[in-house]
């Protein structure tokens, strides 16, 4: 809203506009005292709209920041909400305490620029995050498939000797039943070949060679099913022990895949990742960042670079006019309570003269009858009587 160039006899009659003084309380600017101070209206609105900028994008970058965390919307709503109002507060603060007379002390507009560059770095990140959200939801899958390979090689690692322990016994139990079968198949060969003629002695028939290559070969069968019986749960044991490892690494793998998310500290490392393996992008995220840091810092720039009018007088002015106001007054109060407590206490100490005043005949005349009651009773001591008069005549005082 432009004011034009105002009348100095028409000032008073300017009456800003709702927005105008909510732009002006977001600028920590006093209504009563920008209202006559015509340059500086349109400078504190300026900077009430760099306020409200800032507000504005603050809110929304933490409630983006808390979606990424928590799925309901309306509970992430709010605190995106309340989040804004705490950089509100913190953004008013820092722009109410830079003024004409502090602009060039070095420490504290110091703590004022690494304060809001603090808070615009970290808001600037989840902006970052939102506007490469497609780019960083690839690269969280392609991470999480990482975790995932290198929680195998951790499982794999973790159970590799004792897995190396099962099929080397397996293996020495299977060699054992294999090379037993064989000396049976050797001697089943040589008995087969011995009634046949082909072998051995070159008789057909059951001769006595062939019965004994027989008895040879049914005692080694024996042997082998003895050790196939005997081996044979062994073997069964460590399958199981082997297949129930498998078991234990795959309910590992996806107890950890449970954990796995897109969480906002994710996306950060996907975009860490995005960054490095791409180094074009990294100007241009920087780039962005400084940009997006630099709407935190609009406040605290426009309040420092814009020139000072005559508010900051008037400020400076009105609050020396109420210092000296205050002790002035402070010094009348304690005036008057001085006041009151002398005439107070002259008018008691009359009160309490008129007292004694009033009462001096009936205690002279109380006094000469506790005498006479003294001198008519013989056995009463004067030290007695002396009580007796100060518990009934004497005064006490005050304590």
């Amino acid at each position: 809203m432009s004011t034009g160039n105002t009348a100095v006899s028409q000032r008073a009659d300017y009456t800003p506009s709702n927005f105008t003084e909510f732009l002006w309380w977001l600028a920590t600017a006093e209504k009563e005292i920008v209202t006559d101070s015509v340059i500086d209206r349109n400078r504190y609105r300026i900077i009430g709209m760099s306020v409200l900028g800032t507000w504005l994008f603050a809110t929304l970058a933490w409630t983006y920041f808390f979606s990424t965390m928590i799925s309901s919307p309306m509970i992430f709503c709010l605190l995106g909400l309340f989040m804004g109002f705490i950089i509100l507060t913190i953004d008013r603060a820092l722009i109410k305490g830079i003024t004409r007379f502090n602009k060039r002390k070095l420490i504290p507009l110091l703590f004022r620029g690494l304060l809001a560059i603090t808070i615009g770095t970290f808001m600037a990140q989840p902006a970052v995050l939102y506007m490469f959200d497609k780019e960083i939801k690839l690269q969280s899958s392609l991470d999480n498939e990482k975790k995932k390979q290198r929680k195998r090689s951790e499982l794999d690692a973790l159970y590799k000797n004792r897995k190396d322990e099962l099929i080397a016994e397996k293996t020495a139990l299977q060699k054992e039943l294999t090379d037993r079968y064989d000396e049976v198949s050797r001697a089943r060969e040589s008995f087969i070949r011995e009634t046949d003629g082909t072998g051995g002695s070159g008789k057909v028939g059951l001769k006595e060679i062939a019965t004994a290559k027989k008895n040879e070969y049914l005692k080694l069968d024996a042997l082998y099913q003895q050790s196939l019986k005997e081996i044979q749960p062994k073997l069964d044991s460590t399958e199981t022990a082997l297949a129930g490892m498998e078991n234990e690494k795959k309910m590992a793998e996806a107890a950890f895949s449970q954990y796995l998310n897109d969480g906002f500290l994710t996306r950060v490392e996907a975009l860490n990742n995005i960054l490095k393996e791409n180094s074009p992008l990294q100007f241009r995220y920087y780039l962005i960042v400084f940009i997006l840091m630099l709407i935190e810092l609009m406040p605290v720039i426009a309040k420092t670079l814009l020139p000072s009018g005559s508010y900051d007088e008037k400020v400076m002015l009105r609050e020396e006019m109420e210092i000296d106001l205050a002790h002035t007054n402070m010094k009348q109060e304690q005036q008057l309570k001085e006041l009151y407590n002398q005439l107070s206490f002259e008018n008691n100490a009359e009160t309490i003269r008129s007292f004694f005043s009033a009462t001096k005949d009936e205690r002279d005349e109380k006094i000469r009858t506790f005498s006479k009651e003294w001198k008519d009773e013989k056995k009463q001591s004067f030290d007695s009587l002396w009580e007796k008069m100060k518990k009934d005549v004497l005064s006490k005082q005050e304590n």
